[in-house]
């Protein structure tokens, strides 16, 4: 039973519509960290400044390497190469890591808000289920 759980099987018509989906969020991540660390704290409204002052460097480093990884697994998954899942199990725990800086850095928590963590929240399963997409579709054969 478990064998055929696991076995090869035909790539399901929905994979690109995923793998494209993925590469698009990835994207969107690496461009939100780009305009992040691009921006004047000078231009900001006083308590975004004081957010992006409090930001630990390991945070915001954390969220670059969850995102860019993530950016690299999400083109293996579009050209179906099994360094996907690796890579993107690497940008899973980069962003668990970025999720866990937002929720227990004192001086950084006190200032994010709920919007903010929820967020936070919702990239953390978005990447969970990017990276048992690949998981899936390694164990189906999808990746070769």
């Amino acid at each position: 039973m478990a064998d055929e759980l696991y076995s090869r099987r035909p790539v399901a018509g929905w994979y690109m519509i995923a793998a494209v989906g993925s590469l698009v969020f990835m994207a969107l991540g690496c461009a939100m960290y780009l305009i992040h660390v691009t921006a004047d704290p000078a231009s900001l409204q006083p308590d975004q400044r004081a957010l992006f002052e409090a930001e630990p460097m390991w945070v915001l480093g954390a969220s670059a390497i969850g995102f860019w990884v993530g950016l690299a697994g999400a083109v293996l998954l579009l050209i179906r190469r099994r360094l996907a899942q690796p890579l993107l199990l690497v940008s899973l725990v980069a962003i668990l890591v970025w999720l866990a800086g937002i929720l227990l850095a004192p001086n950084f928590r006190d200032l994010v808000t709920v919007n903010d963590i929820a967020v936070a929240v919702i990239v953390t399963a978005i990447s969970w289920t990017i990276f048992w997409f690949a998981r899936h579709s390694n164990q189906r054969g999808w990746l070769r």
